[in-house]
């Protein structure tokens, strides 16, 4: 198969169809934009799956996505989309830059719309935060408007899938695609690797944080919010 992109922890491949590819995720863990690094066994089987389910979930309320199917455990079709090199992040609780960057306190709750963020989609820069005039004068101005829309139906729908499962959605990275005449679509992946994710009550990581901050084993939260998802969506059809 052909190499399209390999990226820190996915390697996108052509498809046997010529505007579908297959998207391997991969064990190895980044933060820091790549400065720290390990490997967790079956980290890119558990992102894949949750990444799949949400999709799925996602699609259920009529929001659209590049995913497909699963092709095996770690690979998953999606359809072939230009990646728009603007990430958004939603945050519903105030944590990591936007604390260090603000006077705004960890834990403050935005209710009752999240505050939603964009930034460069380039490691090389550091992803810096972007705001509306540099949107514009990037040429983006109609995509982030669309991004914003989708971002706050997507926050809909994960809060009250991970309030389900007593979890508090913190904050994600949402990014999107054009496909089929610049429609703009969800893209890459939602999983505890894109999310920050707190046990409710305790504030307890369950999120790629345990391995940034070194607080804990990242398998094993992962392994439980993905059983926790499982079992919410089987009850719930």
């Amino acid at each position: 198969m052909e190499k399209l992109y390999s990226g820190k922890v996915k390697t996108v491949y052509q498809s046997d169809v010529e505007n579908e590819v297959l998207i391997e995720y991969h064990d190895k863990v980044t933060a820091g934009n790549g400065a720290k690094e390990c490997m967790a066994t079956n980290k890119g089987r558990i992102n894949a799956a949750i990444s799949a389910l949400l999709f799925e979930e996602l699609k259920e309320q009529g929001i659209e996505s590049h995913f497909i199917r699963m092709e095996n455990e770690n690979t998953m079709r999606c359809l072939k989309v230009d990646i728009v090199p603007i990430e958004v992040v939603v945050r519903n609780i105030a944590a990591g830059s936007i604390v260090r960057n603000t006077t705004i306190p960890e834990g403050q709750r935005f209710a009752p719309e999240p505050l939603i963020e964009c930034f460069l989609k380039d490691d090389e820069k550091d992803d810096p935060l972007l705001n509306d005039a540099r949107i514009m004068a990037m040429g983006y101005n109609g995509q982030k408007f669309m991004m914003m829309s989708i971002a706050r139906k997507v926050n809909v729908v994960l809060k009250e899938i991970f309030d389900s499962i007593n979890i508090d959605l913190v904050d994600y990275k949402l990014e999107f695609g054009e496909y089929d005449n610049r429609r703009i679509i969800l893209a890459d992946e939602i999983s505890p690797d894109s999310c920050r994710l707190w046990r409710k009550g305790t504030n307890e990581s369950m999120d790629k944080d345990l391995f940034r901050k070194d607080e804990g084993d990242i398998i094993e939260a992962y392994e439980e919010i993905m059983g926790k998802l499982n079992t919410q969506n089987t009850e719930s059809k």
